[in-house]
């Protein structure tokens, strides 16, 4: 996808083989500023603070991660520091199940009893694959679901008017994205599009990223209220929603950020459909019940405090909103039963939201 007109994914690699680079999330929209990665600590670091943000991309950040653990390793202790890494990884964010499904894989490369020089070569090349699997998986989810926008358009013969929720746009997921993909390729093939796009608190991924991409791609799209969402589907204003997964377990309950979970009972209460598109790196195939999903739990501070642009210093910035001494909950997702979800939209189809669903597309 393009900034200003310029190509970019949210992670890469360009030249030196000892550096990769992301695009700093949380200074987004007002500065545009690329962090660069050296060792697995940076890694660590970029996942923990959001510096990177959306489940698969995260997922391939801490793939290379692991890289550049091996990388700047010692030469008699290589193979123990790639796997202390991978702990330290695995222990950034608990909801998003494609951390650790891309640690895991990478572990299998790692060979403790042959050279470290071919483990680093397969180690580099099964991350850069990753890399681009994911946008590849998030293309085709693009096309499948651009099917479902184009039978809206053709049944009410009007813009198809899309709510989502947060960000799970191509920022999150190397390119493309997930809910945003099959936007995407809509608003390019002369589909009409609108995008309500709610502001997601508390860090507000939606008001500052995906309504960022949206504009950068040309895409007519409106913020609105975290709480917005259910008077507009009242009044007949949205004909979908479209929403990311961080966890989808095997039988199709989803977690997703903060407030999905909601917008799903305003759409089922309104008769609209509710789909979740993923990439099958995000289903958990090991877990039956959404109640065993581990919630990420974070910072009083993020609710504490809005972030924002000082137009006076013409600076990022942030301001208090919660009185001192009051007591603050922040749970990071929550899950949306199966039964909510009109239907997953991933890389290899579209399928009921249930385990039978599931075993359509992914038998083994």
């Amino acid at each position: 996808m393009r900034i200003g007109g310029i190509y970019y994914r949210s992670v890469w690699m360009e030249g030196d083989p000892a550096v990769v680079k992301v695009i700093d999330q949380r200074k987004l929209p007002f500065v545009f500023e690329v962090a660069e990665l050296h060792r697995a600590e940076d890694a660590v670091r970029a996942i923990r603070d959001m510096v990177v943000r959306g489940a698969p991309l995260i997922g391939v950040t801490a793939a290379y991660g692991i890289y550049l653990a091996g990388l700047q390793s010692s030469a008699g202790s290589w193979c123990k520091e790639i796997r202390q890494a991978a702990d330290q990884l695995v222990a950034t964010r608990p909801t998003a199940v494609n951390l650790k499904y891309a640690v895991e894989r990478m572990l299998q490369e790692v060979d403790c009893g042959g050279s470290r020089e071919g483990t680093l070569t397969r180690l580099f090349n099964l991350a850069a694959g990753m890399a681009e699997e994911e946008v590849e998986r998030c293309r085709q989810i693009g096309e499948h679901g651009l099917r479902i926008i184009r039978e809206l358009h053709e049944k009410k013969n009007h813009e198809v008017r899309i709510l989502t929720h947060c960000n799970a746009g191509w920022l999150a997921c190397v390119d493309y994205g997930t809910a945003t993909a099959p936007i995407y390729l809509a608003h390019d093939r002369g589909i009409p599009v609108h995008v309500w796009v709610d502001e997601t608190r508390p860090r507000n991924q939606g008001a500052r990223l995906t309504a960022f991409e949206l504009k950068e791609h040309g895409v007519p799209h409106t913020v609105i209220t975290d709480n917005a969402g259910g008077h507009l589907m009242q009044r007949g204003e949205v004909d979908l929603v479209l929403v990311g997964s961080d966890r989808t377990t095997r039988t199709g309950d989803v977690a997703n950020k903060i407030g999905t979970y909601l917008k799903a009972l305003a759409a089922r209460d309104n008769r609209i459909p509710f789909y979740v598109a993923l990439p099958s790196s995000s289903i958990d195939f090991q877990m039956e019940r959404g109640e065993d999903i581990p919630i990420e739990f974070r910072d009083a501070g993020e609710v504490e405090y809005v972030e924002g642009w000082n137009e006076a210093t013409r600076e990022p910035g942030r301001i208090r909103v919660v009185p001192e001494g009051s007591g603050v909950a922040n749970p990071g997702f929550d899950v949306t039963p199966a039964r909510l979800v009109t239907g997953l939209i991933t890389e290899r189809g579209i399928c009921r939201a249930s385990e039978k669903g599931i075993r359509t597309l992914f038998q083994k």
